[in-house]
């Protein structure tokens, strides 16, 4: 599918070295209507919204700032860290605001599966159903992600 000149230039804010150093859409060449098609068609067939993750994250993430750099155990299954880090970035979509620079680490002791993500990673979920492209250092599959955050 042909991108439209808003995703060019949104799509241009997300290459390597413009907001982040990796960028945000990895070797994956689909459009970004592409990209965010194929994923909520996944989240479909796993029974989950975009906020319904999204929400999920955020309550990790919240749960763990009164535990400054150690781990912390919620719901007697989810081993989580969350690491702050010095500055904030803009959403690649351009739309007002920055958000905290912070990778929150999660891992799923039943599922023995660990994910990571950003304030960034939470907001393109929430707001725009954006798991990044494939490739990327910060893409989390939906399946994998729904897994770690539910199961």
């Amino acid at each position: 599918m042909k991108e439209t000149p808003k995703e060019k230039r949104i799509r241009a804010r997300m290459m390597p070295g413009v907001i982040t150093l990796a960028g945000f859409v990895g070797k994956d060449k689909r459009s970004l209507s592409e990209i965010i098609a194929a994923d909520e068609k996944e989240l479909e067939t796993l029974g989950r919204t975009a906020e319904e993750i999204a929400q999920r994250m955020q309550a990790f993430t919240d749960a763990t700032f009164d535990v400054f750099d150690a781990r912390t155990v919620i719901e007697e299954n989810y081993e989580v860290e969350t690491e702050v880090i010095r500055g904030k970035l803009p959403c690649p979509y351009a739309h007002g605001g920055l958000i905290r620079k912070l990778v929150t680490t999660l891992t799923n002791r039943r599922q023995n599966i660990t994910v990571k993500w950003t304030a960034l990673n939470i907001h393109l979920i929430k707001e725009h159903h954006f798991f990044e492209g494939k490739g990327s250092s910060f893409r989390i599959e939906p399946a994998v992600l729904v897994k770690a955050l539910f199961d």
